[in-house]
């Protein structure tokens, strides 16, 4: 498959890799870089191999490059990936020196090169080793091949790590130019728009930055498949790095290479993207990339233009065609041509309905008995036209009989957490994989597949005999080499059930006005009979990040938008199908114009990935946050920040940062450049947890009140879920006078801080204080009575009782602060002060409290 796909070479990470992967690499002509340690002598945890480094590395070297050292395919020794003792220990060139004379010594004809994988090469300490080797591997840095080919020509520079780019296969976020990291439903979107803070930015510049350097001798892609472990943004139960998942199935990005790493003159191809099944009017980023330079995209036969492609190196980066168009049933055509206009391949995908049979489709029919050879068959479903329906997640219960046995099931999901050596698996975006071994005897297998409320399927596969049964390992019988799948408990929801695999949002109208601020919105589960029917919802921006544009009203199937605020939103409608996760998402786009301005309640939690302006390099983080630059100053704003009358200056940021060093954050009212003030300087420090928020809480320099943009900057690379804020008690905190809800009388002015020139029959009122049960029975207010003894009616109202209190604000020339006494006020209260005919007084702020 990793051919197929344009692959040359093989790195393997970061063990000894087992002689049968070199013979095969010997066979079909693909280059390796043997890699022999993850550690040396600092550990990375707390178990690794740093424990027995000093006393088994010169052992272990010797046993590796003797069993390797006459493989044609082996062209590099790496001793070691990611090294922390060559960025932290001034002794690393010396340990660099030690294992390479090591190498040598068991090679001494020089059958392979010796080298390493570093992400530390932008420090001087890992330079320092890698100029001990001169052939140098990059891990994420593509950014500095310029730079440091510059300063060691000599060097032999490649990629030993690039790409990781996250993806769920079938799984698409839209739109395209919003990247985003993680959303509720633990998936990473297929559509190009899902990288980790580390990785490349997209898939077409990870080919591009390598392509375009003609002293690179090429990249190494973290990683082919999908494996167990290292499930990045998520704690799920393996990673989503591959281009094809755990079951074999190629991701999008899988064809995107081989576009850009096989050769049209020998197999043209063209692939399109995503599957062609959403909500009508609903608008779709399609996709098509091609190894031909230019290519074509219809929808129901209607040309949608073509575009060209830009291949060579220098050229561009343009290698995949994009194409932005509202969803509607039928088919989508890609074609591709050759320099002469000759279409050379097609690629079509159809809409399609629910699923009415099942498929399967094994890699071969025959298989040696009393061997370890295998059938791996892919199990899909069609509707009833024979469409595949790539959406289905049906429950496929597996038999296999006679000469054969089940030893397998696999559906790619990283989520998915039913056992592979079950009975039954739900398809993920509508495939599956069975795996059948021999029995030790010859003969025909059945191999069945059956679900709730679909037709089943059969085939008869073959179990021929075999020449020599194939040595056992742990002296067992051939056939126990792969254990039989036996019935097993299902945690992905019931055995019965019939899941959901697409809920259907329509409208008659998606814009709202002030004349049209309610839309009733129309949603259909599919299949009809699917067994979950309960739905939740939400309104989100293109980023997958709440706000409050628009209320949603639902009672029953009923369902009603209801506009808050301006602005493009998309509606968000979630099944869980029986489990206990979101497992279905579908969204439609909506606007609202001349509603009013929505702003974002930090009382609240606000996502980091809501930010709305930035400078630098800043990423997508894990839940929804944000991960700012390596080594670099980079900064991000939040506008339209509602603190409301009452404020505050508690804030509490979620962290995760990469090591246990100190980290500074800064916090201004205002973009910086832009005339914004300092209001925070804060120092982050806590022991690192992988992959896991922390958070702190500090106070402002001073409390923020209305509508603010806040900005963070930070100094190097951290990352941030987002940030809270200690909603201050409006009715016990101190209050300017200027804050009033209403100011109305003869004469006054509102100032900067402060009301002045008070005189006749001026109330100053404040709504809506809540004095809560506990209550307030003192008042302090800070003013000035220039004149002689103001007169102030204090009034406390809740719409049915009006309380009256009279306080008399005794001469003074400068501002004071004076504590009046009163009965108990409790609940929500409106408060006014109300000055007598006659007052002059100036009044700055006041205060509740007991």
């Amino acid at each position: 498959m990793l051919k197929e796909m344009g692959v040359n070479a093989l790195r393997t990470s970061h063990n000894m890799p087992a002689p049968e992967v070199l013979d095969l690499c010997d066979e079909m002509g693909i280059l390796v870089i043997s890699e022999a340690f993850d550690m040396w002598y600092r550990p990375k945890t707390d178990y690794d191999y740093a424990r027995f480094f000093k006393e088994w590395h010169e052992k272990d070297i010797r046993s590796w490059i003797r069993q390797d050292r006459n493989h044609p395919s082996v062209i590099m020794w790496s001793i070691g990936n990611e090294i922390y003792d060559c960025h932290a220990d001034e002794s690393a060139p010396d340990t660099t020196r030690h294992l390479k004379f090591e190498v040598l010594k068991h090679d001494p004809y020089g059958n392979a090169h010796i080298t390493f994988g570093s992400n530390y090469l932008p420090w001087e300490g890992a330079k320092k080793c890698a100029e001990v080797l001169g052939l140098v591997g990059y891990n994420y840095s593509e950014k500095y091949y310029e730079e440091h080919h510059r300063e060691h020509p000599d060097w032999v520079i490649y990629g030993s790590e690039t790409e990781s780019l996250v993806q769920s296969r079938g799984v698409y976020k839209f739109p395209l130019s919003e990247v985003r990291l993680s959303d509720v439903d633990e998936q990473c979107s297929a559509l190009g728009n899902c990288n980790t803070s580390w990785g490349a930015k997209s898939v077409e510049k990870c080919i591009c930055d390598d392509r375009d350097v003609p002293f690179s001798c090429g990249q190494f892609l973290w990683t082919g498949f999908d494996y167990i472990g290292e499930p990045t943004p998520y704690h799920t139960k393996n990673s989503y790095f591959g281009n094809i998942d755990t079951a074999g199935f190629p991701k999008d990005n899988y064809y995107v290479f081989k576009s850009a790493w096989t050769d049209a003159g020998d197999a043209p191809m063209v692939h399109v993207f995503p599957y062609w099944d959403f909500n009508p009017g609903q608008m779709i980023d399609v996709r098509v990339c091609s190894n031909e330079d230019t290519v074509e995209l219809f929808v129901n036969g209607e040309s949608k233009g073509k575009q060209s492609l830009t291949h060579r190196p220098g050229s561009g980066t343009r290698l995949i065609a994009d194409y932005r168009i509202p969803y509607e049933p039928g088919m989508i055509e890609a074609r591709c041509y050759d320099e002469n206009g000759n279409v050379t391949a097609r690629k079509i995908r159809h809409s399609f309905g629910d699923s009415e049979s099942i498929v399967i489709r094994p890699d071969k029919t025959v298989m040696r008995a009393c061997s370890d050879d295998l059938i791996f068959a892919e199990i899909s479903v069609a509707d009833s036209e024979g469409y595949p329906v790539e959406n289905a997640a049906d429950r496929i219960t597996v038999n296999v009989s006679g000469a054969g046995r089940l030893v397998g099931l696999d559906n790619g999901d990283s989520t998915d957490v039913d056992s592979y050596k079950g009975l039954s698996r739900r398809l993920f975006n509508g495939k599956l994989l069975a795996i059948i071994a021999p029995k030790a005897e010859p003969g025909d297998v059945k191999l069945t597949a059956s679900a709730n409320g679909i037709k089943s399927a059969e085939i008869m596969l073959k179990c021929d005999p075999g020449e020599n049964c194939v040595p056992s390992p742990f002296d067992r019988s051939v056939t126990d080499i792969y254990e039989e799948n036996t019935d097993r408990p299902i945690v992905l929801g019931g055995k019965d059930d019939i899941p959901v695999r697409k809920i259907e949002i329509s409208c008659d109208d998606n814009h709202f006005t002030p004349d049209n601020k309610e839309i009733p919105v129309r949603i259909k589960i599919l299949p009809e009979n699917a067994t979950d029917r309960k739905l939740t919802y939400s309104v989100l921006n293109d980023k997958a990040v709440p706000v409050n544009n628009a209320e949603v009203c639902a009672q029953g199937s009923d369902v009603t938008l209801k506009a808050k605020g301006d602005g493009n939103f998309r509606f968000r409608c979630m099944s869980d199908s029986g489990t206990d996760k979101v497992r279905v998402i579908s969204e439609l786009e909506f606007s609202a114009e001349g509603i009013g301005k929505a702003f974002l309640d930090p009382y609240d939690f606000v996502y980091g990935s809501a930010y709305s302006y930035s400078e630098g390099d800043i990423g997508a983080g894990n839940e929804m946050g944000l991960a700012s630059a390596r080594g670099e100053r980079s900064l991000v704003a939040f506008e339209n920040v509602d603190f409301g009358k009452s404020g505050s200056d508690e804030i509490t940021l979620p962290v995760f940062a990469l090591d246990d060093a100190e980290y500074s954050i800064k916090v201004y009212d205002g973009v910086p450049s832009r005339g914004g003030k300092p209001v925070g300087n804060f120092t982050y420090s806590k022991p690192m947890i992988w992959n896991v928020y922390q958070s702190d809480t500090w106070k402002l320099d001073t409390v923020l009140k209305g509508v603010h943009t806040l900005c963070f900057e930070f100094e190097d690379k951290i990352h941030v879920k987002g940030f809270s804020f200690t909603k201050h008690d409006r009715a016990f905190t101190e209050i300017n006078a200027n804050e009033a809800d209403e100011i109305y009388g003869d004469d006054f002015r509102i100032e900067e801080n402060e009301v002045t020139g008070i005189g006749n029959n001026v109330s100053i009122e404040f709504k809506d204080m809540d004095f809560g049960s506990e209550g307030a029975s003192s008042v302090t207010i800070c003013g000035r009575a220039p004149k002689g003894t103001n007169t102030i009616h204090v009034r406390f109202s809740d719409g049915e009782e009006e309380i009256k209190n009279v306080i008399e604000f005794e001469c003074c020339e400068e501002y004071s602060s004076r504590k009046f006494s009163f009965g108990k006020i409790t609940g929500m209260k409106n408060v006014s002060f109300v000055f007598m005919p006659g007052s002059c007084f100036d009044m700055r702020s006041f205060k509740f409290g007991d």
